[in-house]
């Protein structure tokens, strides 16, 4: 049974934590802050452009992506934190269904990586990178709470089969720099071996952050559709699973 009280406490909870850590907020901006700067800018003076748009407008919704994948796999490691001072063992006996946890714990950190996303993009947008229009925003914000939605699950699925905050932190990057670099954030696809851009067809951010360019800049290697449909199951598949997966994880 939902129990709708204990959804909105643990939306609360991850609430006030990411208010409260400002180095989170302020370090999480810095990096793509730096790729914008140093990576799009020198690159924009060498390469021009990248299909009809220049390359800091290409690269704006990539950075996107990899902020909000970081951002959103942070939801694993505040379970691990949460398991190692005992706090997770206190609310799974709390009286409340473990998967009102599981969905106050998601819809939290959606919220968190949603408002990293807006921000990186807000930041973009004041500094001159790119230029959108409302409708163009709203639709941006869809594909960054499935993008979201998507590596909070997957974050789940990894910290429910692992108790080691050190293991989790070392095999979440080398699952997240593989993602990213497949994904088209920095290049164009089409530039890659067919080999590959197969292998790059299997990466969900690859459809986020394709949909985000579509979105923004009309540009995408597929219609914008059918990168949100693909994008929606991912993230179906991945919560389904994360949840399963918590509900069955012990808490110590």
């Amino acid at each position: 049974m939902v129990n709708f009280t204990a959804i909105y406490v643990m939306w609360l909870r991850e609430m006030k934590r990411y208010v409260r850590a400002k180095s989170r907020i302020v370090g999480s901006l810095i990096i793509p802050l730096l790729f914008l700067v140093f990576l799009g800018v020198g690159l924009n003076n060498m390469i021009g452009g990248v299909g009809g748009v220049e390359y800091t407008n290409f690269l704006v919704p990539g950075i996107i992506g990899m902020s909000m994948i970081f951002t959103s796999m942070f939801a694993g490691i505040s379970v691990l934190w949460d398991r190692q001072f005992g706090f997770l063992k206190e609310i799974m006996v709390a009286p409340v269904g473990r998967i009102s946890i599981v969905l106050g714990r998601i819809f939290g950190s959606s919220t968190t990586a949603i408002i990293q996303g807006i921000l990186v993009l807000l930041l973009a947008i004041i500094m001159g990178f790119i230029s959108i229009g409302i409708f163009q925003f709203l639709l941006s914000i869809v594909f960054m709470l499935f993008i979201a939605m998507t590596f909070i699950g997957f974050g789940l699925i990894l910290a429910s089969k692992m108790r080691d905050m050190q293991g989790f932190g070392l095999i979440m990057n080398i699952i997240i720099f593989p993602l990213f670099f497949l994904s088209g954030a920095l290049f164009p696809l089409e530039n890659l071996p067919s080999w590959l851009i197969a292998i790059s067809y299997i990466d969900p951010l690859t459809y986020g952050v394709d949909g985000l360019r579509g979105a923004m800049l009309g540009i995408s290697s597929l219609p914008i559709l059918t990168n949100l449909i693909i994008l929606i199951g991912f993230s179906v598949f991945t919560v389904i699973l994360g949840s399963y997966l918590f509900e069955k994880s012990d808490a110590v």
